[in-house]
């Protein structure tokens, strides 16, 4: 389908009012084939535990979308992207792996039909036992920067799960942090292709599970940085789109990312348990639910303990929610990738 000049819309510039009830079909096409994007880099990681290359990519950058099923996409892969965890030994699994890859439309026709050149950044879900106990950290920590729990104006400060954070800012020893590596690549991207009288540029980050939590690490890593500022013309948009994503930080985490001017459309399975964890959704957060969505149940535990243990979460940007098809009994089924495509394929409310 064209986009055209509608691509700003899509992409999270109105907040997706109007789009997500009854689900615009273009927004559809979208989403699926982002979706494609991150099954992309579940397809090229090397699930061999016996083999010395388990962890790596399984193919050459050049080929790496043909190979993983994606033939035609008008997209280059520029980057792989690695993220190294220290959260288990490792005699019990590989420390550092291939987690992701950055795509730039450079195809002709393809930037035509968009409206613009559109970066890719992708990320996979859990892979290693690393990954897994990195995932189980579930606390807060606050983010760097911040002198003190509270802002000057008395606002919490932002705060981050713990383990998703480790992953994203610890450096391997054969590369930086994931972190550094995506600040890097996004400034060498927009040196390149954000100058005057060039095509408008937008940065798409999505994943899935764990893939998708570092997708909003990476959308909030983008915007709130220097990362797009001095190279002259437009900042490219920048939207998260989030398949089967945990929460990721607190209130004022969510409200920073708001106020950068990132935008994150959450696509969540009714019947998928790892959208609700971890912790306890804020008690006065709406979460940017859909206008429809019912409202949230406040916690069962007091409020000032949740806050106390670290345990109070924002669920980021808009949500469309979406029925699993009586998967509740499974959880493994219900959080599958596979599933939420064709959820969203089939969505016509």
């Amino acid at each position: 389908m064209r986009i055209g000049r509608q691509w700003a819309e899509l992409q999270g510039a109105r907040d997706w009012d109007g789009l997500l009830n009854p689900l615009d079909g273009a927004l559809r096409g979208e989403l699926v084939r982002y979706g494609e994007f991150v099954r992309a880099a579940y397809a090229s990681f090397n699930f061999d535990g016996g083999a010395p290359s388990y962890g790596s990519c399984r193919f050459p950058s050049n080929s790496l979308l043909r190979r993983s099923g994606l033939p035609e996409t008008g997209y280059r892969v520029a980057r792989l992207l690695h993220a190294a965890s220290t959260s288990a030994p490792c005699w019990l699994s590989c420390r550092s792996s291939y987690i992701g890859y950055v795509a730039v439309c450079d195809e002709e026709e393809e930037i035509e039909r968009l409206g613009r050149r559109d970066v890719v950044i992708a990320f996979r879900g859990t892979a290693t036992c690393s990954e897994w106990v990195d995932n189980f950290k579930s606390t807060l920590t606050r983010l760097p920067l911040t002198t003190s729990p509270r802002s000057a104006d008395g606002e919490a400060a932002p705060m981050v799960e713990s383990g998703f954070w480790r992953l994203f800012t610890t450096p391997g020893k054969a590369h930086s942090s994931l972190q550094h590596q995506v600040r890097g690549e996004v400034q060498r991207i927009i040196s390149e292709y954000g100058g005057k009288g060039m095509p408008p540029l937008s940065i798409t980050v999505t994943g899935h599970s764990l893939g998708a939590a570092l997708a909003v690490l990476t959308a909030y890593e983008i915007t709130t940085t220097s990362a797009m500022q001095g190279h002259g013309g437009a900042a490219p948009m920048v939207t998260a789109v989030s398949f089967g994503g945990p929460r990721v930080g607190n209130a004022a985490f969510r409200r920073r990312l708001e106020e950068s001017g990132g935008k994150v459309l959450r696509v969540v399975n009714s019947d998928d348990i790892v959208t609700r964890v971890p912790g306890f959704p804020d008690a006065d957060d709406c979460g940017g639910a859909r206008d429809d969505a019912p409202a949230k149940r406040k916690p069962r535990f007091p409020r000032w303990l949740v806050s106390k243990m670290g345990w109070e979460y924002s669920d980021v940007g808009r949500e469309l929610r979406l029925c699993g098809q009586d998967t509740w009994s499974n959880v493994v089924a219900s959080h599958d990738l596979d599933l939420y495509l064709k959820l969203v394929a089939a969505c016509t409310y």
